[in-house]
């Protein structure tokens, strides 16, 4: 399904990007940082001015990547989604890519329509280091045990109070409860990938989730520890925080297809 404006001048569309995140310090606008947020709107306004509205389905730390990021963009500017596609792809630098732009509901917000939003980590699994993926996946030397890690990682599933497993700062306020509808470890030759999907995540969740894995694997912590450490609501209980570079915001959902 696409959703259609239903007239007036001022236009609501979706734009759907990828990006590499090795050289942003994240999504959102910040002082003396360059961030996608800023490339992407110093990209629009050569082609429509400051006449525009911007917002992004999620916050992403810095160095973490994005198969898929959505953002919602209410402009006057007459300019066919098709066309400023083709335009944004001209200016963006080669880190980002618009994949799509459609019209949408005037109601459509690209983070407060969002249903749920997934998650994957790479490990590169092998005593050798691949120069390939330097920046891209984490490199794992001694060998995991994907199998058992995924059958730890069920306990994550459901809806929890996820204290123990998200760094606490201002952004981070009121109930800390979430709903992960799936997490999965699997293996693919020397590449190890967790995937999970949720109604939403934490500051740092996904990444301190992975790090408590990869202690389980180290035998630092139980195969069934988790939901304690879940009961605990305390982050020091938890894994280290994984580093950013295996990170990617890999689907956002929404209650059409994109």
């Amino acid at each position: 399904m696409q959703y259609i404006c239903d007239g007036g001048d001022l236009k609501n569309l979706m734009v759907t990007i990828s990006y590499d995140g090795s050289c942003f310090h994240g999504w959102q606008i910040q002082q003396n940082a360059l961030t996608v947020q800023e490339v992407f709107q110093n990209s629009l306004s050569k082609i429509i001015g400051d006449d525009f509205d911007v917002k992004g389905c999620s916050r992403t730390d810095s160095g973490v990547h994005a198969n898929m990021y959505c953002i919602s963009l209410k402009t006057h500017h007459p300019i066919e989604p098709i066309r400023l596609k083709a335009a944004l792809n001209r200016w963006l630098p080669k880190s980002v890519a618009v994949l799509d732009c459609q019209k949408a509901d005037d109601s459509f917000h690209a983070r407060y329509s969002c249903l749920s939003k997934e998650y994957i980590y790479k490990i590169w699994n092998s005593e050798v280091r691949n120069p390939f993926l330097d920046g891209y996946a984490l490199h794992y030397r001694y060998k995991i045990d994907e199998q058992m890690l995924n059958r730890a990682a069920q306990a994550y599933v459901g809806k929890h109070d996820f204290t123990s497993f998200c760094t606490l700062d201002n952004r981070e306020q009121g109930d800390l409860t979430r709903c992960v509808k799936a997490f999965s470890v699997e293996r693919e030759r020397d590449m190890v990938i967790m995937k999970v999907e949720a109604d939403g995540f934490l500051y740092n969740m996904v990444r301190i989730m992975v790090g408590t894995l990869l202690k389980i694997q180290q035998g630092k912590l139980a195969a069934d520890s988790i939901p304690e450490i879940i009961k605990k609501k305390n982050r020091k209980y938890a894994g280290p925080t994984a580093q950013a570079c295996g990170l990617y915001l890999n689907k956002v959902n929404y209650e059409f297809n994109i």
